[in-house]
């Protein structure tokens, strides 16, 4: 494990980290997409219903923005427990240690989140309209998945970070949905 140990957050650990950390800071990782390309089975759909969650999905040439946060040695090992129990739920994420940008200019690799493509949760073929309605319609045991959606969305705004696919998408959600 890297010491100091980072972890890049790109979808609810922005908003809902779970750890404790001793910075945060806005970052970039190259190569990589934030999408709705995931299945989600556990938290904010059913295996009967299931609905999307964000994940990183390699793109060459793509980079997405978020947040990495710095945690403290003495609580490294008991954070990356943590986000394995977390996010390798289903394994439809791989466990990735990848070079970010961080906002001051620093490079270093932080503990990330990757989309498993041989996966049954792995749903990259969606289109934007498909996606939406699937959004606007499921929910899990962690609430409606749109709630998700919009919170990402948010947060990513108060942060001064645009990404136009999800703007998008939540405005179609909230014609779905009638809000």
């Amino acid at each position: 494990m890297e010491r100091p140990l980072w972890v890049f957050a790109y979808g609810s650990l922005i908003w809902d980290p779970g750890f404790v950390f001793a910075e945060r800071q806005r970052a970039m990782l190259a190569g990589w997409r934030r999408s709705f390309c995931m299945h989600s089975i556990h938290y904010r759909g059913t295996p009967e219903a299931p609905g999307l969650v964000l994940a990183l999905d390699a793109e060459a040439g793509a980079a997405c923005q978020g947040v990495a946060y710095r945690v403290e040695d003495k609580a490294a090992d008991a954070t990356v427990a943590y986000l394995r129990e977390r996010e390798l739920i289903s394994y439809a994420y791989h466990e990735a240690w990848l070079p970010i940008r961080l906002e001051q200019g620093a490079e270093v690799t932080a503990l990330t989140f990757v989309i498993n493509r041989e996966h049954d949760q792995y749903a990259g073929s969606l289109t934007l309209e498909d996606q939406a309605r699937v959004i606007a319609e499921r929910t899990g045991v962690r609430g409606p998945n749109a709630d998700y959606l919009y919170a990402t969305a948010a947060h990513l705004t108060e942060l001064g970070i645009s990404d136009a696919d999800l703007d998008r998408l939540a405005l179609q959600v909230r014609a779905h949905r009638g809000d």
